[in-house]
């Protein structure tokens, strides 16, 4: 049974910085797929903000992230990571992570993501 299971959320300053988690159970990283992070604030849709191949480890972020977040994997711990650096308030949001299913390449569209968390809250402020 796949269970992805995000940690690190909290409150801050803007300019401050989170490290999310996203623990994975089910699958391991060997079998190439992509894993991404997704966030939706109150009131609008749900969008990408990094995504990494776990095969290859290519990563690919959302304009509105790039320089200041990082998205990272390790596989001894099955776990992936988001660093969020320069914290701005529109990063306030819920965060989830997802996974496609296995040998899959990445996208930013979520109906590519078979698997989600429960998500965890970011909120930022001014």
């Amino acid at each position: 049974q796949v269970q992805l299971v995000e940690s690190g959320g909290g409150s801050v300053q803007a300019g401050g910085s989170l490290r999310l988690s996203c623990g994975v159970s089910g699958f391991t990283f060997y079998n190439n797929r992509c894993m991404g992070w997704f966030r939706q604030a109150p009131g609008k849709e749900r969008e990408g903000v990094a995504l990494i191949q776990t095969g290859g480890l290519r990563t690919f972020y959302a304009d509105s992230v790039k320089g200041r977040f990082t998205i990272s994997q390790d596989n001894a711990r099955n776990t992936v990571y988001l660093q969020m650096n320069s914290l701005k308030p529109e990063d306030t949001a819920m965060y989830y992570c997802a996974a496609t299913p296995p040998y899959r390449t990445c996208n930013w569209l979520s109906d590519g993501y078979a698997y989600w968390g429960q998500g965890t809250q970011v909120t930022v402020s001014s």
